[in-house]
C-alpha cells in the first residue's frame, strides 16, 4: 500500500483574466498559499503552459518545472480534455466544437481531428519531459447521441463506433507508450467512455493497450446512479488518476438524471463543493489506499452554488483530512510469535 499524494488542484476552472488567475506564476503562488502541493495543468490554456515548447525542449521543460518548484508547487499531471474531445467528434457536433480549434481549421472536420491528434502526441512528449507518468483526457464520442436510442440502434452500430474510436486512439496510445506515460480517460457522460462497460468495450477494441487507463471522478457516477466504490474494485488496476469532486442526485417528481434542460442549479443531479454533496470520500480514500493508488488526489471544482475561491480554500484541508497515512505495521504485531518453521509444522500436525 502507498500513501496518496495530496493535495493538488486542477487549474482549468480557475484561469481567467484577473490576478492571480491570469498566468501560471501567479496561480501557482495562489495555490501554494491555500496549502496545495501540486497543480494539474490544462494543456490547452496558454496562460498555463506553452505545450509545444515543453514537448520539444527538455531544457525548457526543466526551467518550467523549476519555476513552479520555486513557488512550492509540483506538477501533478497535464490534461487534454478539450483536445481529446476533438479526436473523435460526431458530425452532429461539428458547429459546437468549432470554436475550440484554430480559426483556420473551423469547418474542417478532418483537419480538426488531425490537429487534436497532434496535440495529444505533444502532451505525451511534454509529460515525459516533465517527468510525469500519467495524463488525463476525454475519449470524444461518435455514439453518445444513441445512448438512449429511439429509433432502435441498427445492428452493429455500437461495434462499428468503438472500432472507429479505437482506430483514432491507437496511434496516440502508442506514442504515450513510447514516452512511458499512461493515458487516463475521464469516464464522463457525453463521451463514448462514460461507464465501466463502455471502457471495457474500448479496452477490447485497442487490444487491452497497457496505456489505456482511467481518470476516476466519482461525481459522474453519482449523477448516473452508479456504485462508485464497486467501480474501484472492478477497475483499480487501471485507475491512474483521481479527481476529488462532490455531487448530489436529489430524487424528485419532475426530472431525473437527464436534467430536463434545466440550469445546473435546478437539475436533480448537480456538482457540489467538497463536503456539500453525497459522495462517500472516506470510502473512496479507503479503497484507493487499499489498492495502492499512489498518484495525486486532485480537487476539481465545479460547484453550481459555492464561489470557486471558497471551494478551493476549503478543498485543500478537506482532502488532507481524508488522506490515509499507510500503517507501517499490523495492529496485532505486538502479539506476533515470529517465524518458526518447526512450530508451524507442529501446528498443522506435521
Amino acid at each position: 500500500m502507498s500513501t496518496i499524494k495530496a493535495p493538488a488542484i486542477f487549474l482549468a476552472q480557475f484561469m481567467g483574466d484577473e490576478h492571480p488567475f491570469d498566468n501560471i506564476d501567479n496561480v501557482a503562488k495562489w495555490a501554494h498559499g491555500l496549502g496545495y502541493k501540486a497543480v494539474q495543468i490544462p494543456s490547452w490554456d496558454g496562460r498555463c503552459i506553452d505545450l509545444k515548447a515543453v514537448a520539444e525542449s527538455k531544457t525548457y521543460a526543466d526551467e518550467y518545472k523549476g519555476k513552479l518548484q520555486d513557488a512550492g508547487i509540483e506538477i501533478a499531471d497535464l490534461t487534454s480534455h478539450i483536445q481529446g474531445q476533438l479526436v473523435a467528434v460526431n458530425p452532429a457536433y461539428d458547429d459546437l466544437f468549432d470554436p475550440f480549434v484554430p480559426e483556420s481549421l473551423q469547418g474542417n472536420a478532418k483537419g480538426r481531428s488531425e490537429w487534436a491528434t497532434d496535440q495529444l502526441k505533444l502532451c505525451a512528449k511534454a509529460s515525459a519531459n516533465l517527468g510525469l507518468k500519467s495524463h488525463g483526457s476525454f475519449s470524444g464520442s461518435f455514439l453518445w447521441h444513441t445512448v438512449y436510442p429511439w429509433p432502435q440502434r441498427p445492428a452493429g452500430l455500437v461495434e462499428a463506433g468503438f472500432k472507429k474510436l479505437a482506430d483514432c486512439w491507437k496511434p496516440i496510445l502508442d506514442v504515450f507508450d513510447e514516452n512511458d506515460v499512461d493515458l487516463c480517460y475521464e469516464i464522463h457522460p457525453g463521451e463514448d467512455l462514460h461507464d465501466g462497460l463502455t471502457f471495457e468495450r474500448f479496452l477490447a477494441a485497442v487490444d487491452n493497450h497497457s496505456r489505456a487507463n482511467i481518470l476516476y471522478d466519482p461525481s459522474h457516477f453519482v449523477l448516473q446512479h452508479m456504485d462508485y466504490l464497486k467501480f474501484i474494485d472492478y477497475y483499480h488496476d487501471r485507475i491512474k488518476m483521481v479527481h476529488i469532486k462532490d455531487a448530489e442526485l436529489r430524487f424528485e417528481g419532475k426530472s431525473g438524471v437527464y436534467g430536463g434542460y434545466e440550469s445546473w442549479q435546478n437539475r436533480p443531479g448537480r456538482f457540489r463543493s467538497l463536503g456539500d454533496g453525497q459522495v462517500d470520500f472516506k470510502g473512496i480514500f479507503s479503497k484507493l489506499t487499499q489498492y495502492g493508488f499512489d498518484n495525486w488526489a486532485v480537487l476539481e471544482w465545479e460547484c453550481c452554488l459555492k464561489h470557486p475561491e471558497q471551494g478551493a480554500a476549503e478543498g485543500a484541508k478537506f482532502i488532507n483530512d481524508h488522506v490515509i497515512k499507510v500503517a507501517e505495521k499490523a495492529f496485532d504485531d505486538f502479539a506476533s510469535v515470529g517465524a518458526d518453521d518447526a512450530l508451524n509444522a507442529k501446528l498443522i500436525g506435521g
